[in-house]
């Protein structure tokens, strides 16, 4: 109450002073009133706001954690002392339009490596999809072949790739384990392509399927190195369809059950569920997955009357209210062909890509094979809009604050992509002593996961280590790696250091 007094004595004798001299110009971050000046108004501001609002970030001028009249007391005596030192540091990077290497969104390789792709034209790809049959992983029941799976997650690892991971059972002669079979599991023969279809409705099936995908959640849900996983399976190349055998998908009670499989042991590591499953794929989308088509492109590859991209992906979307799915769970695209396919077949490049991201794809395959040099511009561009692109347009913070205190921050980005980022990349600041090269990491607890496209603002503050000794500190931005801790997503600026960090800024800390 005393502070309070002595606040609003002293802004009498500052309005007569203001009155006189006019407010002083600065930076919008003290401009507590809004008309693009700084005078003793903003104190009044100040007091009034913090009454109103008193854990606003931006209202703790003095930088001590929280908003207390002293702020507006400390912030009286600077502007009746002429000390106001300078508030706001603004930076407003540089976009650049490169095309960029990210987790959870990019280009797929499919059984190969970014050391294959480089060998010819086509954009450098952030996953590696592997699919593998039942009897390939499970020769003999619960030795399950870690070994080979472990060896293309290092291959990945060492080519900068995730690996995307789909178990099959059905479109070889036999694709389940024979054990199984011996075990008493049938089956029905079809004859294209001498297919065999496993009972997937068979008790048997389903518990020794289980124990599986059990021990596979177990081993790789959430790492690092897993970019998604198909809820696989079933079906044809375990697509959710028996197109072509002449047989039937089993009732959806039994469908379901495989669903439930798969939501019930990845719990870290995002699920993709495939567009052909009707109600299968409503209640998967429904339980947070996203959504996968196999034949982007088909504008006419199968008949002449029907086609995938106009007759099945949007309708299906709509029957089973799956149209908002991509806000939660990856849309994932793999061609029908390969894109060389819809070039030697004159097919509309432009048509197919805008229709990718209409739908908010945010992983395309293209077929691992080189880029038609007449299309390769209109892939970097597509590129650059799919998935998430996350552009910082505009920094500000005080040029000075306290160790042990905090340190307000406004930053305006924008997701120029088309989709958010699915995995939770902490958005951290680090403070480089400019002298000793010693550094502090904080964490703004900002959540990327819901930076849907369009613009997306931040007013907060972060808490500044106590141990912090006095000086002047470069102030670095980056996404993190969640398991490393390292830098991890790129952003088109160009001021990234050769460590990861955007290092944009300077303060000083006393």
């Amino acid at each position: 109450m005393v502070i309070l007094l002595a606040l609003l004595l002293s802004l009498g004798a500052l309005a007569l002073v203001s009155a006189q001299s006019g407010a002083q110009q600065t930076h919008s971050g003290r401009d507590y009133n809004g008309d693009d000046a700084v005078g003793f108004e903003d104190v009044l501001s100040l007091l009034l706001r913090g009454r109103a609002d008193p854990a606003a970030p931006e209202l703790d001028y003095n930088a001590d954690g929280v908003y207390s009249t002293q702020d507006a007391l400390d912030f009286l005596l600077d502007l009746m002392w002429g000390r106001l030192a300078p508030y706001a540091v603004v930076v407003t990077p540089r976009e650049t339009d490169e095309l960029l290497l990210n987790p959870g969104m990019g280009f797929v390789s499919v059984e190969s490596f970014n050391n294959w792709v480089r060998q010819f034209r086509h954009p450098l790809c952030s996953i590696a999809q592997f699919r593998w049959y039942w009897k390939d992983i499970e020769p003999q029941e619960g030795q399950i072949d870690f070994a080979l799976i472990d060896r293309m997650i290092e291959l990945g690892t060492a080519n900068g790739q995730k690996i995307m991971l789909r178990v099959m059972c059905q479109d070889g002669v036999v694709d389940v384990p024979q054990w199984l079979i011996d075990q008493g599991l049938k089956g029905q023969s079809y004859t294209e392509e001498v297919g065999w279809q496993p009972d997937y409705s068979s008790a048997l099936f389903y518990e020794k399927h289980a124990n599986l995908i059990r021990a596979l959640a177990a081993r790789y849900d959430g790492t690092p190195y897993l970019d998604h996983v198909d809820i696989g399976t079933v079906g044809r190349w375990a697509e959710w369809h028996t197109s072509g055998t002449g047989l039937n998908m089993p009732p959806d009670s039994i469908l379901r059950k495989f669903v439930d499989l798969y939501l019930d042991n990845f719990k870290k590591t995002p699920l993709v569920m495939q567009i052909g499953g009707a109600e299968e794929l409503k209640y998967a989308v429904e339980k947070g997955t996203g959504w996968r088509a196999d034949c982007l492109g088909d504008y006419g590859m199968f008949s002449p009357t029907w086609n995938h991209m106009e007759d099945f992906y949007q309708q299906a979307l709509d029957a089973e209210e799956a149209n908002e799915a991509w806000r939660n769970g990856p849309v994932v695209f793999e061609s029908c062909g390969s894109i060389q396919t819809w070039y030697d077949d004159h097919f509309d490049i432009d048509k197919i890509l805008s229709e990718a991201l209409r739908w908010h794809a945010s992983v395309v395959h293209l077929g691992t094979v080189p880029v038609p040099d007449a299309w390769w511009d209109k892939v970097v561009e597509f590129g650059r809009k799919m998935g998430y692109r996350f552009v910082l347009e505009r920094l500000s913070h005080p040029a000075t604050a306290k160790a042990g205190g905090s340190l307000y921050y406004e930053m305006e980005w924008e997701n120029k992509g088309v989709a958010p980022c699915y995995l939770k990349h902490p958005l951290a600041f680090e403070l480089r002593n400019r002298q000793s090269g010693a550094s502090w990491v904080v964490d703004t607890g900002a959540d990327i996961r819901n930076w849907l496209p369009g613009p997306v603002e931040i007013r907060s503050r972060i808490e500044l280590p106590a141990d912090m000794p006095p000086g002047e500190y470069e102030l670095g931005l980056a996404f993190l790696d969640p398991w490393s801790r390292e830098p991890r997503i790129a952003l088109p600026l160009e001021v990234r250091a050769t460590d990861g960090w955007y290092r944009l800024s300077h303060v000083t800390i006393h």
